[in-house]
């Protein structure tokens, strides 16, 4: 009874927030008054808090610019950790945009959409990228292309980092920073997550999300750790391959950390 009740609690907290402040969102984006960033941070503070999901931040945001963001993808809850934390645009798959009520939310958040299986459409969405880039948004890039368990990376796709090249090879700058993240679902209610209790955070590849929201709402209680590494300079000599390789390695070394620490903290107590 009582996580029912929680549940409800939470569920008309976010309902209400969303509504509330996407209408006041939709009002800066037409005006163009303000800062666009500041609605939608403060929007994921409220739902992380109705969640009851807890953020801790190692490292930072690099302040340098054009600044791409690349990091692993676990969850759709990895948008309101991120956004909850820093001025953040993401970019995410074309079918979100479709989707009820979280495509309008991702339109608000000015996520730009993409579509992975259309070659002939990778320069445009590349070209978007870069003016993104040029324009000082920080883009958050999911590298893996899907979402994994929590428990391991997957190879990052070296694609999209192409939108580097674009902003380069358009004049756009003559550099691009590369920043890696990753992103570890550690502890639930205080308690160390061991490898099965991970898919309580995880959200994998078509799975329904109704069911995952409200084992959210209903659980909550989850400790997040976001660890920054260190940016890398893409100019016009760097190898788009090698750059995906290494992002991917810092965020695999930076993930495995992180797990092996909570393991030793756990024995501790």
């Amino acid at each position: 009874m009582i996580a029912k009740i929680r549940a409800a609690f939470a569920l008309a907290v976010i309902a209400l927030s969303a509504l509330v402040m996407g209408s006041a969102q939709y009002l800066v984006l037409k005006a163009g008054l303000g800062n666009p960033g500041a609605i939608p941070c403060n929007w994921h503070r409220i739902v992380l808090w109705a969640l009851g999901i807890k953020v801790t931040v190692h490292g930072s945001m690099t302040v340098e610019r054009p600044l791409m963001i690349a990091s692993n993808h676990i969850s759709w809850t990895d948008i309101m950790v991120l956004g909850s934390i820093a001025d953040v645009c993401f970019i995410a798959k074309s079918e979100i945009d479709g989707w009820p009520i979280f495509g309008w939310l991702a339109r608000l958040q000015r996520t730009v959409f993409i579509e992975r299986d259309k070659k002939r459409k990778s320069g445009e969405q590349a070209g978007e990228l870069a003016k993104r880039l040029a324009a000082g948004d920080a883009m958050v890039l999911f590298a893996e292309g899907s979402t994994s368990d929590g428990n391991l990376i997957l190879p990052f796709k070296s694609t999209l980092f192409g939108a580097a090249e674009m902003a380069i090879r358009t004049g756009v700058s003559d550099k691009v920073f590369v920043q890696p993240l990753a992103i570890t679902y550690l502890r639930v209610h205080g308690m160390p997550m061991g490898r099965q209790h991970r898919a309580l955070a995880a959200w994998i590849g078509d799975s329904d999300l109704v069911p995952h929201l409200g084992s959210l709402l209903r659980d909550g209680a989850i400790d997040v750790d976001l660890h920054f590494g260190e940016p890398v300079e893409f100019t016009a000599a760097s190898d788009r391959k090698l750059v995906t390789r290494e992002m991917e390695g810092s965020v695999r070394r930076m993930m495995a950390n992180a797990l092996r620490d909570a393991r030793r903290s756990a024995k501790v107590r």
